[in-house]
Parts: C-alpha cells; sequence; structure tokens
C-alpha cells in the first residue's frame, strides 16, 4: 500500500507542472502562509542571482540557462541606482546596464524574476548603489525621514516601476516579475541608529512602494515590521528557524549566503557545497516556499563599480571570474541533484499536513501527507559531529552527522546533503601569452609626480578626497614644498609621518617614490612612518591619495571620508616640521585619465612613447600593447600577478582596479574544510600568504578578431611583460561514491521504487562538451580516502581498480561505473562498505 500510495502521489506534481501559467499569459500573484500563489496555484520557487550589470548582455543568455539548468525557476537582481540615474533626472539604460534587455532573456528562458528595487542596495557596490551626486543635494541624508532623499528615491522607483510596467514585464500584465523589493536590510539596526527617523523612514517606504500598483507582493528583506502587505524575509547562512511577522505571510528566503566577501588583503573563506545543500534542505523542511542563492553569476564588478573601502573587486573566491555562478562550486552538481529531489516533493510539501516527529537527541523528521495520499519527509541529524543510523516507520536509515535526507514517498532517500553522489569538477587557470602569434612594441606614457598642467586650487591645509573628487577619480594629488637649512643633520633618522582616512597613499619625495601605504577592509584609516632624506633648501612633498570603492553600506555610510588629516617630518635637529597647515597645491585625477589614454580613439596619441621593452618596477607608468584573442571559448581572465595596483582596460572596456594583495600567512586558513557545523566566515579559508586577488575577468565579447589594445596604468611598480591570459578550464573530474549513497534516479523516478529494488550505487563522470576522460589518475574500490587530487588507497582495494574504469571511461566524453560491476573481480572485503574513489583527466 506504501509503495503504491507513493506512485500516486507524484500525480499531482505532475499536474501541477501542467497546470503552471504561461510567462505570457497574466498571472494573479498573492499569497498565504503558505507560498507564493500565482495564477490560484502555489509555487515552490528556487532562486539564484544574476546581477545584470555585473556581466555583459552577451553572457546573459548562456548565465540563465546554466541556471536553469542548475533547477532554478527564478532570477533575483538588484536595480543599481547609480549605475541608472548619472545625474539628477538624467538616465542611461544601455550595454549591461540594460535593465529591460536582461529582465526579457530571464522571461524568454521561462524563468520569473524578483526585481529588487531598492533603491538602495548595499550589494558590495559602490556607495551601496546611491548616486553619489545625490549626497551634495543640499540637506540630503540618506535612508531616514529625509525630504530631499526620500524624494529622489520615490522618483526614481516610480521610474523603474513605470518602466516595467510599459514593456509588460509584471506577473499581473502577463511578465515574469513575481515579486518587488524595497529598501534592504534596514530593520531594527537601522531603525534605532536612525531615531527617531528610522521608522517613519521603513514604512513610508512600504507605503511609497504599495502605492506603486504593480500587481505583484514587496517584500523588505531583514525588515521584522514589515507592515501589511509587504513580506519581510530572511538573509543568511540559514533560514529554517526564520519566521514571517504575520501568520498569513509565506517563509521567503532572499539572501542565501553560499560564502562570504573577501576583502583586500583577506583570506578566502569557502562555504563547504554540503552545508549549503543542509541549510536548503532545512529551510524546505521546516516549511519555507522561496530560497535565493545570492552568488553573483559573471560576478566580476567592472569599471570602478566595487564596494568599498577594499571589498573585492575581481570576485575571484566569493563568485566566479568566469560565467558558471553556482558552478564555481566543484560540487556544484550537488546542488542540483537536491533541487531536482525537493521538486519531487513540491506538491505534497505546499499542499499537504505536517508533522514533526522526534528521532533521537538531535535527529528529528518533518513529514508532510495530503489528501491524495501523497507522503514526504525530512530525516535531519543536525549534531555536528556523530553520525547516527535512525528508526523511521520500521526502518533503518543512516544519517552522517550535519546531514538532511529527503524522502519523496516516506520511505526512499532519494537524496542526503552529505552524500556527494555527482562529480567534482576540478577548475585551473590555464595560462595563455598576451601576443601567441608575433611581439608587439609595448608604448609607455609615464606621469609626472604631483602637478600636472595648473593646479586645480590651493588651500592651507587637507581637504576631504571625496567630497573633492566626488567619486570621478580614485586619484587627488596633494603637494606642497617647505626648505631645510644646513643646521638639518644629515646622519640623524628622519621620517615622513602621514595619517590619513583611507584609503591608500603613495608618496613622493623630490620626484622619487618613497613608499606607499593602505587601509584595509575592516579599517580604512592608516598610519605610516616613511624613513626619507631631505636636502638642504626647497624640498617637493607629493601625495597621491587613492580611494578603492566608496563605503556601501553602515550608519551614516555617505559621511565617511578620505584622505590626508595629518603630515609632519620627525627627527630633525629643530624638532618636527609640521606640514599639516601648509599650503596644499591639489590635481584632481591623473593626466592619463585627462587624456582618455584608455579609449581605443588614442591609441596613436603622441603621448604613447614606443619602448623595445617596456619598463618594470617603475611607478605611475601607463603601458600600451596590442594582444591576442585567447583561443577556445573558455572564459578568460587576465593574470596581474606581476603587477602592483592599477587599473586596466581592454579595447576602451575597464575591466577594473587590480591589486594582487597578498594575505596574512597566518590568517586563520585551515588545511582541510569540514562541512559539519554552522558555517562563518572564519570558517574554511584559503589563500593565506597567496594574493587575494589574482585573475580578472575579462568577457570575450569585449575582443576584437585582431588589433585588440590593452592599456594598464601601474601605480606602484611591476613587471608588465609576465602578464598573461589565463583560460578557465576544467581540467580534471573526480567522484566519491559509497554503496550506501542514495541511488535512484531522480529523472525517472516516479515513486514505485523501493529498498529492495534500487540500483546499486553508481559512480558518473563528465568532461566539458568538447573534452574527452584522457587518462585516469587514480582509481581504487574498497576503502579510500582523501578529496580530489589527494585520494589515497585504504586497507581494502581491488587492484583491477584502475583497470575496470579505464576500460569503462577511457576517451570517452562521460562514463558510469556501477559498484557492483563484476569485472572488479571477488569481493575481497566482506562486511566492508565499498567506496569507489576516481580522478580523471579531460583534455
Amino acid at each position: 500500500m506504501a509503495a503504491a500510495a507513493a506512485s500516486f502521489s507524484a500525480l499531482p506534481f505532475l499536474l501541477l507542472l501542467l497546470l503552471v501559467p504561461s510567462l505570457d499569459a497574466a498571472s494573479n500573484v498573492t499569497y498565504d502562509h503558505r507560498s507564493l500563489i500565482i495564477s490560484g496555484r502555489r509555487r515552490l520557487i528556487i532562486s539564484t542571482s544574476i546581477h545584470y550589470p555585473r556581466s555583459v548582455p552577451e553572457m546573459w543568455p548562456k548565465l540563465v540557462a546554466e541556471a536553469k539548468d542548475g533547477g532554478a525557476d527564478c532570477i533575483e537582481t538588484y536595480v543599481f541606482w547609480n549605475g541608472h540615474e548619472i545625474a539628477p533626472g538624467q538616465y542611461y539604460f544601455e550595454d549591461r546596464f540594460d535593465l529591460v534587455r536582461f529582465v526579457k532573456v530571464v522571461k524568454d528562458a521561462g524563468l520569473l524574476l524578483i526585481l529588487r528595487i531598492g533603491p538602495f542596495v548595499a550589494a558590495e557596490w559602490n556607495f551601496g548603489g546611491v548616486p553619489v551626486w545625490l549626497h551634495y543635494v543640499p540637506g540630503t541624508v540618506f535612508r531616514t525621514d529625509n525630504e530631499p532623499f526620500k524624494s529622489h528615491m520615490k522618483s526614481f522607483t516610480t521610474y523603474i516601476v513605470n518602466m516595467m510596467k510599459k514593456e509588460q514585464l509584471f506577473a499581473s500584465q502577463g511578465g515574469n516579475i513575481i515579486l518587488a523589493q524595497i529598501e534592504n536590510e534596514y530593520g531594527d539596526y537601522y531603525e534605532q541608529a536612525y531615531a527617531p527617523g528610522g521608522k517613519p523612514y521603513a514604512m513610508w517606504a512600504a507605503s511609497m512602494a504599495v502605492a506603486q500598483n504593480t500587481g505583484v507582493p514587496w517584500i523588505m528583506c531583514q525588515e521584522s515590521d514589515a507592515p501589511d502587505p509587504v513580506i519581510n524575509s530572511c538573509n543568511g547562512f540559514y533560514c529554517d528557524g526564520f519566521q514571517p511577522n504575520s501568520p498569513t505571510k509565506p517563509k521567503l528566503w532572499t539572501e542565501n549566503w553560499p560564502g562570504w566577501f573577501q576583502t583586500f588583503g583577506e583570506s578566502n573563506p569557502h562555504r563547504p557545497p554540503e552545508d549549503v545543500a543542509f541549510a536548503v534542505a532545512r529551510f524546505f523542511e521546516k516549511g519555507g516556499s522561496v530560497q535565493n542563492y545570492y552568488v553573483y553569476h559573471g560576478g566580476t564588478n567592472f569599471g570602478r563599480t566595487t564596494g568599498g573601502p577594499f571589498i573585492t573587486t575581481s570576485y575571484d573566491y566569493d563568485a566566479p571570474i568566469d560565467e558558471y555562478g553556482l558552478r564555481r562550486f566543484p560540487k556544484w552538481a550537488h546542488l542540483r541533484d537536491l533541487h531536482k529531489s525537493i521538486r519531487l516533493c513540491e506538491h505534497t510539501l505546499l499542499y499537504g499536513n505536517t508533522t514533526f516527529l522526534s528521532l533521537g537527541p538531535k535527529q528529528e523528521a518533518d513529514i508532510y501527507s495530503d489528501q491524495s495520499g501523497g507522503c514526504v519527509a525530512f530525516l535531519a541529524n543536525i549534531d555536528s559531529a556523530n553520525d547516527k543510523v535512525v528508526t523511521f516507520r520500521n526502518r533503518q536509515y543512516d544519517l552522517p552527522a550535519w546531514s538532511v535526507s529527503i524522502l519523496p514517498d516516506c520511505r526512499n532517500v532519494v537524496f542526503n546533503t552529505a552524500k556527494v553522489q555527482s562529480q567534482t569538477s576540478m577548475v585551473a587557470m590555464v595560462p595563455e601569452s598576451l601576443q601567441a602569434s608575433k611581439p608587439e612594441r609595448w608604448n609607455i606614457f609615464r606621469e609626472r609626480t604631483g602637478i600636472w598642467g595648473k593646479n586645480d586650487f590651493v588651500r592651507n591645509g587637507f581637504v576631504d578626497h571625496i567630497n573633492t573628487t566626488k567619486d570621478s577619480t580614485d586619484y587627488l594629488w596633494y603637494t606642497t614644498s617647505f626648505s631645510v637649512d644646513e643646521s638639518y643633520s644629515k646622519g640623524s633618522h628622519v621620517v615622513l609621518n602621514i595619517d590619513s582616512k583611507g584609503h591608500g597613499v603613495h608618496a613622493f619625495l623630490n620626484n622619487e617614490f618613497i613608499g606607499s601605504a593602505y587601509g584595509n577592509g575592516s579599517q580604512s584609516s592608516f598610519s605610516v612612518k616613511l624613513p626619507i632624506n631631505l636636502r638642504t633648501g626647497k624640498n617637493e612633498l607629493a601625495l597621491l591619495s587613492m580611494t578603492v570603492g566608496l563605503q556601501n553600506a553602515g550608519f551614516s555610510y555617505e559621511w565617511i571620508g578620505a584622505g590626508f588629516t595629518n603630515v609632519n617630518i620627525s627627527g630633525v635637529r629643530n624638532g618636527t616640521i609640521n606640514l599639516s597647515s601648509n599650503n596644499w597645491a591639489y590635481k584632481i585625477g591623473l593626466e592619463g585619465e585627462y587624456y582618455s589614454l584608455f579609449k581605443p580613439d588614442q591609441r596613436n596619441n603622441q603621448r604613447w612613447i614606443p619602448q623595445s621593452e617596456p619598463p618594470k618596477n617603475q611607478p605611475l607608468t601607463w603601458y600600451k600593447v596590442n594582444v591576442d584573442v585567447p583561443q577556445g571559448d573558455d572564459p578568460v581572465g587576465i593574470d596581474m600577478q606581476s603587477m602592483g595596483k592599477g587599473l586596466v582596460w581592454l579595447n576602451g572596456n575597464a575591466i577594473g582596479r587590480y591589486w594582487p594583495r597578498t594575505s596574512s600567512i597566518d590568517d586563520r586558513c585551515t588545511p582541510s574544510c569540514d562541512y559539519r557545523g554552522e558555517f562563518n566566515p572564519n570558517k574554511c579559508r584559503t589563500g593565506c600568504g597567496q594574493p587575494t586577488q589574482r585573475w580578472y575577468h575579462i568577457p570575450r565579447s569585449w575582443f576584437h578578431p585582431s588589433g585588440n589594445i590593452l592599456v594598464i596604468f601601474e601605480e606602484k611598480g611591476g613587471d608588465p611583460t609576465k602578464i598573461t591570459f589565463s583560460r578557465r578550464a576544467v581540467t580534471s573530474v573526480c567522484s566519491f561514491v559509497s554503496e550506501h549513497f542514495p541511488s535512484i534516479d531522480l529523472e525517472s523516478w516516479d515513486g514505485s521504487a523501493t529498498n529492495e529494488g534500487t540500483s546499486p550505487a553508481k559512480a558518473q563522470l563528465s568532461c566539458p562538451i568538447g573534452k574527452n576522460i584522457s587518462s585516469l589518475k587514480f582509481a581504487s574500490l574498497g576503502t579510500p580516502s582523501g578529496t580530489c587530487r589527494s585520494y589515497q588507497k585504504g586497507s581494502c582495494h581491488h587492484p583491477n581498480s584502475l583497470s575496470v574504469v579505464e576500460k569503462a571511461c577511457l576517451n570517452t566524453n562521460s562514463c558510469t561505473v556501477s559498484l557492483s560491476d563484476e569485472s572488479f573481480g571477488k569481493d575481497l572485503c566482506p562486511g566492508v562498505t565499498k567506496t569507489l574513489a576516481i580522478e580523471a583527466d579531460c583534455s
């Protein structure tokens, strides 16, 4: 009876798929306590983030297709105010800021969309997405009950909503936008910080949004007092324990953080996919209905849009330099299998009644049953240290520590979050010469130290860097002069002392480079002491102040400044020389920026000087060189490890800032990562003592067939001859599958299988399209251990393991090897649970 009932329970899910409304038909979007309701049907939503300006339009169809292939039925994006309203009332929606085009790409793929208008977004984006010009509108204070801010916020929100309405992109019009968000992560903290204006502002924002009449629900993330009908939602590593602020609202998870952003100079936290899967399974187990992975597909912050200060520009680790989104995980397919498993349970989760059952001290079951006889169970072991065997409905189930098993029929396990039966894909950055065809001469332009042309103004003392540049450039020159007489002792230890609000400085004395200093991700201000040699008479001091992105969040963040607060010289015979009250001459930006040397129409500018060999370790230098298109169609990065810090362009397109700053060797890195237990940003760190950034993504659409111009501005000095392109390619695949792993085929499962009738566990390998398995590095059936690229044989090993796998896999694109394959021969270790570990090269 149980098997028969489970078989029948699959029918409503199939009917649900048939009844899902076309994206071309108007859909009424409402909600109840269980889920969103679209055209009268409850929906379980698996979403992932694609922030459109972090990629280019040519990438969007592939990004969306791969999100869909990974099991997503929805895409989430912010709307980036400062990318669109470049001046008051002046709007830009071209190229990678073509929001309508992006939404239509998602719609054409058959996916829904969550539009997080904000328009404050944080998002590790410059100034939190708010235009810098708004800070200089008289009387404006961000994100509080302030009329100038609210007026501009309402105007922009209305502009975006009307644009979507005009294109009929809301679901209520037949489009694919099912949710819209106002504000972002405001909540109790900011309501109190901005008191008494905080809470009135939050309530005004909700009311203003609802009055837009979009025909779809509005959400406010991390807003526990979001007023009806606005839905409050959860952001975090885990949201299974979250409850909305009303029993009439569904449980939404707007940001599931699969990793954590990395800041300049810090090591990189990696969240294990087993833990991500555990969190997602627990969320749906506990009644969740909308889950969004907050991972930036294609996630480069091109140009100068990096959040800051000091949040990474290239997103080498928190998001891909390539175009794969969740595929940045070596075990990304594990999450795809999770999504398939959850889909098998969807109808019963949304329409069934739930029962909680304790299975042990830290083991539990949530059981859903519907009127058609469907039954779904989630068996969870929340013990972070101990594996357990639990009994459920008179059957025993193996539950590894910190894992969830999914039973779509309350009988058969189709997925366990800790048992990764999908392959692990290992990626390498394959270097390629900038000039593969023929060497080309380099051209250089050397920036003048200090004031070039005429100074912009002179002030007694210091001005704030950001208030002066208004973020039109990263760079501001502060220059002054002073004299010392013969009483100065050249044998003394003379030191230049600089205190700065941030973010960095390159110091020059009498046109000689004397040193650099920077803040960091947790503290942008800094102080530095630089040994110097003075000359008798007049001395010229030039300080190049730098920003690396503006603050993107925090209380009153728009008022956080940059630039120098104190400069003096100590160690001279007559005491300290205070330069802070000197007359300082200022120059905004660089000469190369002024002449737009990075633009293609400046390739023949007479300021470029040909060089047979480019100078090395020379500060304040622009480089220009012709480069070839990297072969193939793999995603491309440029390897800037040999350089110091600066900016880079290809064919006039700003790749962004580069800064391969090395993290501390003692920055809490661990040789291995245990997925068990709650994740936090200090867990599973890697890359200590290595550059926190190295490769920077270049969209292939930015390359021309020939005549590609690479322009680099180097601040500190480096070796440009060692710059290379690198192709991001899957070079090897691994599998590690045990006999007790779930072995039911998720594609064909219809609920009729039983434990007794399931097929043996199988190892499956697949190389990317166009590549085959060229060699087997490792194969062992028995008790192997280790991780991909470091497997080791155990005490039990079938000696013909390698030959069996080679026969099945060598020179094929994909293969399947059953652990019960008779070719392995006689069981050499009776009573021992067997595991098959394989590592194969793809080429």
